[in-house]
């Protein structure tokens, strides 16, 4: 299995590998590290490769509209995770990559062609696995991969539903313990691996509870006001705003709120919250080492430590004072 790509009339690749297809467990891991930082490109990629694996971690900035080319020769399955935000100045928003999207896509030998925009920052996190890989991570015969196997066995490029979904919280902290993680050797394959199929779970459970939900037709209208909900609560998940207030800001009907915003995201507002609220709350134990319970359930939202106490053990399955630091 051969994945290459380019910037459109420029020479340079911006990765290529050629990869085994069979799956072979427990094989070494080859990691890389490139930078390309010359007009109109600057990119920072992380690259990680097994028999039939190839990860990609890249972080994208270009000075002007370019057109990246890419080509795979052999059936590939990739897992596409694609983060954008706008270029500011602002130190505040430096690191917040608000957009983002995601979906699971076959690909057989052939070429595609993307366009990106100048006026936008990316990370784009990529997970391209031969077949053989992907149904040895995965239950091939389960309902869910009905429509998507048999678009398969046709040999025609398919995604796994149509149109891209929003990235949860979780996939996030899965991708970011990947490009972070410090294990070595046979240790870090394991983990990488385990990683992996957490990705792939998270993603095929958000696709569940969306087609479970297909009656809601979603409009690209109806789509933008659900960002601009999911951004006031990412923004005010502590103290967040009432549906009826979410409602009124967005311009939009409350209960369609509730429905689209199910539909789209895979979770419901309430159940939003409580993530963004537990995945920061982990976040200020392990990585700010912080063992006040009740100022890190305070710093997250919750007025009582025992409230956030029975919440955090609901969500990780242990309470927080039991978190390895």
């Amino acid at each position: 299995m051969l994945i290459r790509a380019r910037i459109e009339n420029y020479n340079e690749w911006l990765f290529l590998e050629e990869i085994p297809e069979k799956y072979v467990a427990g094989h070494r891991l080859s990691e890389r590290q490139i930078s390309i930082k010359h007009s109109p490109i600057d990119m920072k990629n992380y690259q990680l490769s097994t028999n039939g694996m190839f990860l990609l971690h890249s972080e994208m900035n270009f000075s002007e509209i370019v057109k990246i080319e890419s080509e795979v020769d052999g059936d590939a399955i990739a897992c596409q995770f694609i983060f954008s935000k706008e270029k500011s100045g602002n130190a505040a928003k430096a690191s917040s990559y608000a957009h983002s999207h995601h979906n699971i896509r076959y690909i057989p030998s052939g070429k595609e062609s993307h366009e990106i925009k100048p006026e936008l920052e990316y990370i784009y996190f990529l997970v391209v696995l031969s077949k053989d890989y992907y149904f040895n991570l995965v239950d091939a015969a389960s309902p869910l991969h009905g429509d998507f196997i048999r678009e398969m066995e046709k040999g025609v490029s398919t995604s796994f539903i149509e149109g891209d979904l929003y990235v949860t919280p979780e996939m996030r902290h899965s991708i970011n313990s990947i490009k972070e993680c410090k294990q070595e050797g046979h240790l870090k394959r394991m983990f990488i691996d385990t990683r992996i199929m957490e990705l792939i779970m998270y993603q095929l459970e958000q696709f569940g509870q969306y087609l479970q939900n297909d009656k809601e037709v979603l409009h690209e209208e109806d789509v933008e006001k659900l960002e601009i909900v999911r951004e006031l609560l990412e923004r005010e998940y502590v103290n967040p705003p009432t549906q009826k207030e979410l409602a009124r800001t967005a311009l939009i009907n409350e209960s369609k709120m509730r429905t689209g915003f199910k539909k789209y995201f895979g979770t419901t507002i309430y159940d939003f919250v409580t993530r963004l609220r537990m995945v920061e709350a982990r976040r200020l134990i392990t990585e700010e080492k912080k063992n006040n319970m009740y100022e890190v359930g305070t710093m997250v939202g919750f007025k009582h430590q025992a409230s956030f106490t029975n919440a955090f053990k609901r969500y990780y399955g242990l309470p927080p004072s039991e978190v390895k630091l």
